[in-house]
């Protein structure tokens, strides 16, 4: 007996690529995608191209989103082995050929000059997760001992740079995995209330800790420079102290409406220091005031409790754990910018996403966002 099959159309093979992307999700990014281009147009119009260049990268961002979306989560785990191993091997071979700018050595020139730090972003939560996806069932005290040593080296290495930012946010992201994957709060309290009492305790003796010929372990000179000036920033105002200053009086002088979308004095009088890059959000703050950051911080709990609700509905471990430390990803971005730029932590070179400008910070949004689309494309195809 013959069997004849249609073939489909190109139309019917074209279709399905441009459905089923997550409305709400999508919904968010759209919104914060338009607060970031207009903050950019008010805060980067008299600094060359920076409002256009902003486009671009959103556009990259964009079309980074849309390809990766397409790709499955299964061929997203098998591609977690060799994006970490190339990532290690960046790293290293930054230790040893990095370029150095501003007493850092963090980029590396492979042809063009790229910095493999951000790469981890990315490949440190999807290795976990693989790593994670093949221990489920038999989860023990080893297996997050090994989770944690593929977490410590590329922290240790990005460290080694020095770029404290960034491994702040892979360490975050690494840890956001090991949490969802199961780590017990019998680890996770004493840990919390040791860190609490050194807090507590650094604040109790700042002035004295903070002297000159006070050496702090670890923490290089400039590093514990910053989390003096946080401590007490009026010691040094037209120095370290300047950024913290200059943004705090740029977000108290917005006041509850702000002055207005391009009256921002502060900002377009250039007191406010990396106005289009990290204290971007002192700039927003003060033209929008009190009331634009309440929506800019709903537009960041949507996208996050959005993204946490893919994660909760994941068909698989990897996806779960996957999707879930990608979103506290962007509470980590946003939280440690507002908080830098607030004065209620430490100066460190963190964007804001979606607002702050940025090539490669835009490049590693998009391929989370469509690391979260894929995951919530794969449900739907499971669920029907």
């Amino acid at each position: 007996m013959n069997v004849a099959f249609e073939r489909p159309s190109i139309w019917q093979r074209i279709v399905p690529v441009f459905t089923g992307f997550d409305g709400p999700l999508s919904l968010a990014i759209l919104l914060l995608a338009g607060a970031g281009m207009l903050t950019m147009y008010s805060a980067g119009f008299d600094h060359g191209t920076r409002f256009v260049d902003h486009g671009r990268n959103m556009l990259i961002a964009f079309a980074i989103l849309f390809v990766v979306a397409q790709v499955s989560p299964q061929r997203l785990m098998s591609l977690a082995v060799p994006l970490y191993v190339l990532g290690v091997i960046l790293l290293l071979a930054v230790e040893f050929f990095g370029i150095t700018k501003k007493g850092a050595t963090r980029w590396l020139n492979v042809g063009v000059v790229i910095q493999p730090s951000e790469m981890l972003k990315i490949a440190v939560p999807l290795m976990l997760a693989w790593w994670f996806q093949r221990r489920e069932g038999q989860l023990r005290v080893p297996d997050f001992v090994a989770a944690a040593i593929l977490l410590a080296i590329p922290v240790g290495l990005i460290m080694k740079q020095p770029d404290l930012g960034t491994a702040i946010l892979v360490a975050s992201a690494g840890l956001f995995v090991i949490f969802f994957a199961g780590l017990s709060w019998k680890l996770i309290i004493p840990v919390m209330v040791t860190g609490a009492i050194a807090i507590t305790a650094l604040v109790m003796s700042g002035d004295a800790i903070c002297e000159s010929d006070v050496k702090w372990p670890v923490l290089r000179d400039y590093q514990k420079q910053r989390v003096c000036t946080l401590l007490d920033p009026t010691k040094d105002p037209l120095g370290k102290g300047f950024h913290t200053l200059q943004g705090m009086i740029a977000i108290g002088s917005g006041g509850i409406e702000g002055k207005g979308f391009m009256k921002g004095t502060q900002t377009h009088l250039e007191f406010i220091p990396e106005r289009t890059t990290d204290f971007i959000f002192a700039a927003f703050s003060e033209e929008f005031g009190l009331v634009g950051c309440v929506l800019l911080l709903l537009g960041f709990i949507f996208l996050i409790f959005r993204g946490l609700m893919i994660a909760s509905e994941a068909p698989t471990m990897f996806g779960r754990l996957l999707a879930g430390a990608i979103t506290l990803s962007f509470f980590t971005y946003a939280f440690v910018n507002m908080g830098m730029v607030s004065g209620i932590l430490p100066v460190v070179g963190v964007p804001l996403p979606f607002i702050s400008y940025g090539g490669t910070a835009m490049v590693t949004l998009g391929l989370g966002l469509g690391i979260l689309m894929s995951i919530s494309k794969s449900r739907r195809l499971v669920q029907t």
